[in-house]
């Protein structure tokens, strides 16, 4: 155990997920086990530059393991990204006695880690957090499973008034740069069709598949849509382009937003949250610095947090494969 470390800082910071305050609580009772002061940090990094600390123990983090957002807050600084914000945090954190950090959220929120521990050599140590599941170096990021459950059940409910009305709906989910979330509940609530960025469907073999939908007999169809899908321009384009070249349907759009992000975490995310901060503060104890903690084969593996950065989150190309075949 280093000797070294006395005080450890937890943050949260970018968008908020389900299973962020299990994440927080998991790294405070961590400290409280191995006899490490622990501070929470609220707002992320504006909250560092501004000494906003508060002490925390095992008593601190009693009822959150359950809540979704966070009970930290999050905010975005843009006074951090200058060497004059940096250097007030690293000022604030040394003021405090903090010697190392645990930062919880996705890219931004290492990057910014990355670039403050090259200034001053503090340790850091990232843990994966976000709904879109676009961390490199992870299986799960945490909320990613419970956005996925939020989704389904929405998706259900408007199968429900689809095949009540004959309709045909697009509902657009969460995921500018990777699908994992529309592939995955797309799999899961039975979508006759899912539209990601990684595949470029086309409208033309979207009317043939929508086509197709009602040939086989089916009076609804359910789409789903990432929002960096690139067949359109948005989902209200879609929607135009198959009224404008299809009489059978009746089409609607809801787009599902922020309310992916909200809710109580499912057990799988709890649990997740729970490994991953206790894999953190060990990870500092251990003398390392510079990595993000995630799931790999089920266990808790480490990844630099440069390598969690650059590295570009894959789509599971055996699952888009199984949404061909249950979209025939």
């Amino acid at each position: 155990m280093s000797k070294n470390i006395k005080k450890i800082g937890v943050m949260t910071s970018g968008g908020d997920a389900p299973g962020m305050n299990a994440a927080i609580r998991s790294v405070v009772r961590t400290c409280a086990y191995y006899n490490i002061e622990c501070v929470g940090i609220y707002r992320g990094f504006e909250g560092i530059m501004e000494g906003d600390f508060r002490s925390m123990d095992a008593r601190s983090v009693k009822g959150i393991v359950n809540k979704g957002g966070t009970v930290l807050k999050s905010a975005r600084s843009k006074e951090f990204r200058t060497p004059e914000g940096r250097k007030i945090a690293h000022d604030q954190l040394k003021s405090a006695n903090v010697d190392a950090l645990v930062v919880i959220g996705g890219d931004g929120t290492f990057n910014g880690g990355l670039v403050f521990n090259k200034e001053y050599d503090f340790p850091i140590i990232g843990i994966p957090c976000t709904i879109d599941n676009d961390i490199f170096g992870t299986t799960h990021t945490i909320g990613f499973d419970t956005a996925l459950n939020t989704v389904v059940d929405c998706i259900d409910k408007i199968r429900d008034t689809a095949s009540s009305h004959n309709r045909l709906f697009f509902v657009e989910v969460m995921g500018r740069d990777v699908g994992h979330i529309a592939l995955n509940a797309g799999v899961g609530a039975g979508a006759e069709e899912i539209l990601i960025p990684e595949e470029n469907l086309g409208l033309d073999r979207l009317l043939e598949s929508l086509h197709r939908s009602k040939r086989s007999g089916k009076s609804s169809s359910i789409v789903v849509v990432a929002e960096g899908d690139k067949i359109g321009k948005n989902v209200f384009e879609l929607k135009d382009y198959v009224e404008a070249n299809m009489d059978e349907y009746d089409v609607r759009v809801s787009v599902l937003g922020h309310m992916q992000r909200g809710g109580s975490p499912s057990c799988f995310d709890r649990v997740l949250a729970s490994r991953m901060g206790v894999k953190a503060v060990e990870t500092l104890l251990e003398g390392k610095t510079n990595y993000m903690v995630g799931l790999l084969n089920e266990k808790m593996e480490l990844t630099h947090l440069r390598e969690a950065v650059k590295g570009k989150s894959k789509i599971d190309r055996e699952l888009l494969r199984v949404s061909e075949i249950m979209t025939t």
